[in-house]
C-alpha cells in the first residue's frame, strides 16, 4: 500500500456555458442528437482564460481550504494535453504564480487518463521522502476543437480540478493500480500536431491544432479496455467489484460508463455521471467529479473507490484507493 490521504479537493470551470442548443445555431446538430449519443447537454468554455489560469485557480482553492501556504508544498504535478506552451509547463507556471518556492513542478501528458496517471505518480513521490503535494488536471480543450467538425466539437469542454495529498501513517492510500498504454492505436485520437520546419531535411509538415478522432474505435477501445484495467487493479488489491463503494470514471460518454457498469454487474448508481453538465474535460474530468462527490458526501472516509481514465494515447488506467 502507498499511504496518503486526500486532504482537500477542488475544481474550477469557466463561467460561460455553451448548450447544445447554442451549438445547433451554427452547426447541423441538435440537443436530442448530442444527448442521445453522449449524455451531454452543455459544456463550459473559456472566454479568455488559458490552462494555467484554471490550474492556478484550483491550486489557490486547495491551499485556502487546507489553510496552508504555498511554501509548504513539495511538488506540483499537472496532467494536461492542452498546455499554454511547450515550455514552460503548466505546473511550472502554477508554481511561480502561487509562490511555491520549495516545490518542484512538472506536467504529465496522458490525455484523458491524465488524472489517474498523475495521481499514481504523486503516490510514488509520497512513498519516498516527500510530504505534501498538489495533483491537478487542467484543460482548455476549446482551443483544440474545430468548431465546424460536428463529430468532435460537441464532445469537449474546459475546466480544471485537483487534490491536495499528504503522507499518511493510517491505512489510507493506493491499494493497487493498472496503467496501460496502447501506442499502436495512437492514430485513433490525435490533437495539436506541431509544424515540422526542418528545411535541411526537406520535410515540411503543416501544423494542425485540431482534434481528429475515430469515434467508433475510441468507443470500442474504452468499453473493452477499461474493464481490463479495472479487473487487473481489483485482482491486485484482492477485491471484487462488489467491494468498491463508488466508481469514479473519466466522463467522456454516458453510454460508455453505463456499458462498463453493466459489464461488472454493478448498479449504475455506483457509477456517478456528470458529463451532462461539463462534456469531456479530459484530464480534469475525474477530479471534477471526485470533488462534487466529496462535497455532496457521496464519497467519504472509510470507503474504497475506483478511479479509471481512458482516451488519447491510447491510454487506460485504474486506481483502487482506500479513503
Amino acid at each position: 500500500m502507498e499511504r496518503f490521504t486526500i486532504v482537500e479537493s477542488a475544481h474550477v470551470v469557466p463561467e460561460r456555458i455553451v448548450t447544445n442548443d447554442e451549438l445547433a445555431t451554427f452547426m447541423d446538430t441538435s440537443d436530442e442528437w448530442i444527448h442521445s449519443r453522449t449524455g451531454i447537454h452543455q459544456r463550459h468554455i473559456v472566454s479568455n482564460e488559458n490552462t494555467s489560469d484554471l490550474a492556478t485557480a484550483v491550486a489557490d482553492k486547495l491551499l485556502a481550504q487546507a489553510d496552508l501556504s504555498a511554501d509548504q508544498l513539495d511538488f506540483i504535478v499537472v496532467g494536461t494535453m492542452s498546455p499554454d506552451h511547450l515550455t514552460p509547463s503548466v505546473a511550472q507556471q502554477v508554481q511561480g504564480r502561487i509562490g511555491a518556492t520549495n516545490a518542484f513542478a512538472f506536467d504529465l501528458s496522458a490525455a484523458c487518463s491524465g488524472f489517474v496517471y498523475t495521481l499514481s505518480m504523486a503516490s510514488k513521490l509520497l512513498a519516498t521522502n516527500y510530504q505534501r503535494g498538489l495533483v491537478i488536471g487542467a484543460e482548455v480543450l476549446s482551443k483544440l476543437v474545430d468548431w465546424e467538425d460536428r463529430s468532435t466539437a460537441v464532445l469537449f469542454g474546459d475546466g480544471a480540478s485537483g487534490v491536495l495529498l499528504q503522507q499518511a501513517s493510517t491505512e489510507t492510500g493506493l491499494l493497487a493500480e493498472s496503467l496501460k498504454t496502447y501506442g499502436n492505436q495512437s492514430e485513433f485520437l490525435t490533437a495539436g500536431r506541431q509544424q515540422n520546419t526542418n528545411h535541411f531535411a526537406g520535410n515540411i509538415v503543416t501544423a494542425d491544432p485540431y482534434f481528429h478522432m475515430n469515434g467508433r474505435e475510441v468507443y470500442n477501445f474504452a468499453t473493452r479496455q477499461v474493464p481490463v484495467v479495472l479487473s487487473q487493479a481489483l485482482e491486485k488489491a484482492q477485491l471484487t467489484a462488489d467491494d468498491i463503494d463508488v466508481y469514479v470514471l473519466h466522463q467522456a460518454n454516458a453510454r460508455i460508463i453505463a456499458s462498463i457498469a453493466k459489464r461488472f454487474g454493478q448498479s449504475i448508481e455506483k457509477f456517478p455521471i456528470n458529463v451532462t453538465d461539463y462534456g469531456n474535460t479530459s484530464a480534469a474530468s475525474i477530479g471534477i467529479l471526485l470533488d462534487e462527490l466529496r462535497t455532496n458526501g457521496v464519497v467519504h472516509q472509510n470507503q474504497k473507490i475506483a478511479l479509471a481514465g481512458f482516451g488519447g494515447g491510447l491510454t487506460a488506467g485504474a486506481l483502487i484507493i482506500q479513503l
